[in-house]
């Protein structure tokens, strides 16, 4: 059954800089609302979708809702707008790109940047930096300040397409696991599960797993989940120890990351339900990096028992991303069947 893009191109191309999650929450709240017993916000605006189980155990899975951005911070006399960045960026990826400044209306700019032409011999070599660029309205001070404000957010300026079996766009980190989690929830809306589920829609990761630490404080889970985007260096320049991941290879089960590392019996368990499905799978080891899963293992009195599922992507925190859809469908696949079959394994240790 193929993925449903459409809904996937509306929750990717919304806009949701860390902290300024409402057009994206909005989307989440209305998709989840009639698949779960209760919906609920915290004061963060993480979002609580809750399905009851048949007994008191509580899974909590993590899916942010955030992407990558930037704030404005200063207008110049010429009305060219200096920013700074809400998540990691490589400067190199903005040159010419165009952004999305969410003022009083959304107003699009493009990051610009000294010309080539105009460079020394030694300007040339230098690696670019974040405060090396400017945001382009191609307006003066007095028409940008109709507009925009201190402190707006801005957001990447990239449409979804499909590209052979791929989709292709800007914020699959971390949309990708938004749209996973929407539709395991779909897939679980007639069944009877185990232990409650809390599929939670994060804020603020991308600067620092804010809002999973609230959530997991809250919930106080047995068992946790994130669900989050992972490099997929399958490249020309690549060497095979720097791969990580490739695209078409399968969702990933997540070993450990700069934050975590996952429960042994986690990774066990969700090895036996993709062999049990027939899930193609791989495995991931990324030793930069870290998700929500971090914030569900390990805020909460003696921890929880948590792993991730991990969604490859290509040119991860870049302009674009891209992923395959057969691991999508994976990650749902195996993201179901782990909180229908999670009362049948051995936790011991």
């Amino acid at each position: 059954m193929p993925i449903n893009v459409k809904l996937l191109k509306e929750i990717a191309e919304v806009a949701g800089a860390p902290g300024h999650e409402q057009r994206i929450r909005e989307i989440v709240i209305r998709e989840v609302t009639p698949l779960v017993d209760e919906v609920t916000i915290d004061n963060m605006g993480n979002v609580y979708a809750i399905k009851k189980g048949k007994t008191k155990k509580r899974v909590m899975i993590g899916a942010h809702m955030d992407e990558i951005g930037f704030m404005v911070t200063h207008i110049d006399e010429d009305g060219f707008v200096r920013f700074h960045t809400l998540g990691g960026f490589d400067p190199k990826t903005l040159t010419a790109q165009r952004v999305i400044i969410h003022g009083k209306k959304d107003v699009i700019g493009v990051m610009g940047s000294k010309p080539i032409h105009v460079m020394s011999a030694e300007e040339r070599l230098k690696l670019p930096k974040t405060t090396d660029f400017f945001i382009d309205l191609g307006m003066n001070k007095k028409e940008v300040e109709k507009i925009v404000s201190l402190g707006d957010p801005i957001t990447r300026e990239r449409g979804l397409i499909e590209m052979g079996n791929c989709v292709n766009c800007k914020s699959l980190d971390n949309r990708l696991a938004v749209f996973i989690l929407i539709e395991s929830l779909k897939e679980l809306k007639n069944k009877k599960i185990p232990y409650d589920v809390y599929g939670v829609f994060t804020v603020q990761e991308e600067v620092g797993v804010r809002g999973a630490n609230v959530a997991a404080l809250e919930i106080k889970p047995d068992f946790g989940f994130g669900l989050d985007t992972t490099i997929a260096f399958d490249v020309p320049g690549s060497k095979p120890e720097e791969v990580i991941t490739k695209l078409g290879a399968g969702t990933a089960i997540k070993v450990m990351d700069s934050s975590t590392i996952c429960d042994y019996r986690m990774v066990k368990y969700m090895e036996k339900v993709a062999a049990k499905h027939k899930i193609t799978y791989q495995k991931e080891i990324l030793t930069a990096g870290g998700t929500d899963t971090a914030g569900i293992q390990r805020m909460n009195p003696g921890g929880a028992i948590a792993g991730a599922i991990s969604i490859p992507t290509r040119h991860i925190h870049q302009s674009i991303e891209m992923a395959n859809k057969d691991d999508i469908q994976g990650s749902i696949d195996l993201l179901t069947n782990c909180l229908l079959e999670i009362d049948t394994y051995d936790w011991k240790f």
